[in-house]
């Protein structure tokens, strides 16, 4: 099947998942901002407007949320030098690998 994965690694993952979690609602939270604040504050829009350009920016937070966590963890395996499912990259002088540290020298 697959290796097991270092404690590194594993420790690697969750500070990914942290990171894209934590900078995922940071965005949603600034689309949500930018997409009903200037239509909410520059005028006074019905009910049945506000409740709609709510809405609308409630669900582009969530996308600019969705988007955000997948793109994150979607670059994860490809920055460390690995693709999604199959074994690191035979490639010399690989950013991070031990040959470009010893060339560095």
């Amino acid at each position: 099947m697959g290796e097991r994965r270092t404690q590194a690694e594993r420790d690697a993952m969750t500070v990914e998942i942290g990171y894209a979690l934590v900078s995922s609602a940071v965005l949603a939270g600034l689309t949500f901002a930018a997409a009903s604040a200037p239509a909410l504050l520059l005028f006074d829009p019905g009910r049945t407007a506000r409740t709609m350009v709510l809405g609308l920016a409630t669900a582009a937070a969530v996308l600019a949320f969705a988007v955000r966590v997948v793109h994150v963890l979607w670059r994860f395996p490809r920055r460390e030098g690995r693709r999604l499912g199959g074994p690191p990259p035979d490639r010399p002088g690989h950013f991070g690998s031990a040959d470009s540290a010893d060339s560095a020298t």
